[in-house]
């Protein structure tokens, strides 16, 4: 069964422009408390003088799921195509985005080694989803001050609390 996360909220605003396109701003993180253990994802979506924070959690995943759905959700709760920049402290959505994934698709969706590739659902929802964007993406050094990251960070681990004491259900915040 797929998770959609419910929203308190409307689906998120768009606000200023870039050449007709609207820009967002778009911060994330993961955590898991144990690797896979229960974890937790945040995104901070801004545009313009528009905030909002989403988080979700799953009782039983691994870190790299969570910073993939962190990025997932995020670009999901856009209404429309817009100009996005992606932060995340996370090497392996960063890489996974701007290089690996031309080779995975090439080769059937095989590492470089001919191995299936690992989190193929995500990577597959994560490049439908980008796709309807233009997304440029940024690595940020985690735990190093940046008021985004640590607030993700922040609401990450929140939500992995919440998926230790879920009993199998994922909610968002």
């Amino acid at each position: 069964m797929r998770y959609r996360p419910r929203y308190n909220s409307e689906r998120v605003f768009v606000g200023e422009t870039s050449g007709g396109v609207r820009s967002v701003r778009i911060y994330t993180d993961g955590s898991c408390h144990g690797n896979p253990g229960p974890g937790g994802w945040a995104a901070i979506l801004e545009s313009r003088n528009h905030r909002r924070e989403m988080t979700g959690h799953d009782p039983a995943t691994t870190n790299n799921r969570m910073e993939m759905m962190a990025v997932l959700e995020a670009l999901r709760a856009l209404k429309e195509a817009c100009v996005v920049d992606v932060w995340t402290d996370s090497r392996y959505v960063v890489d996974g985005m701007q290089s690996w994934l031309p080779g995975w698709k090439k080769r059937g969706w095989k590492t470089a080694s001919r191995q299936p590739v690992k989190n193929e659902d995500l990577w597959r929802a994560l490049d439908a989803e980008a796709a309807r964007h233009r997304v440029t993406w940024h690595w940020v050094r985690g735990h190093d001050g940046h008021p985004e990251n640590e607030r993700c960070d922040l609401l990450a681990n929140e939500a992995s609390v919440r998926a230790g004491n879920a009993d199998g259900r994922r909610s968002e915040r």
